[in-house]
């Protein structure tokens, strides 16, 4: 008898882009993957895990995106500028990564 292993589909429907963000706009870094189990979506920025959990400014749509409220950037403080990640988790079949996307704020 032979055991059939199904494949299962996961990928990403869409992926991040670079992005010319306005300080004191919002902005959304688009992300929506595929499975037949629902994808965990998480976001890294700068190779770290952002926790979005406690985050007033940042928050994770239904599909998979973020976006980010308010944008937030002065010649000290650049917390949003910075390259990006969505990362898409379905625990029977690991993890995607998406390529990186640039977020760049422009000056006023």
């Amino acid at each position: 008898e032979s055991l059939v292993r199904t494949f299962t589909p996961f990928y990403f429907l869409v992926e991040p882009q670079d992005v010319l963000a306005v300080r004191g706009a919002s902005v959304v870094m688009n992300c929506s993957a595929h499975c037949d189990s629902p994808p965990r979506i998480e976001w890294k920025k700068d190779g770290t895990f952002l926790n979005l959990v406690s985050d007033d400014r940042r928050q994770l749509l239904p599909d998979g995106s973020l976006v980010i409220s308010s944008v937030v950037h002065s010649k000290h403080n650049k917390p949003d500028e910075g390259y990006y990640q969505c990362v898409a988790t379905v625990d029977s079949l690991g993890t995607i990564v998406s390529r990186t996307a640039k977020l760049t704020v422009a000056g006023k």
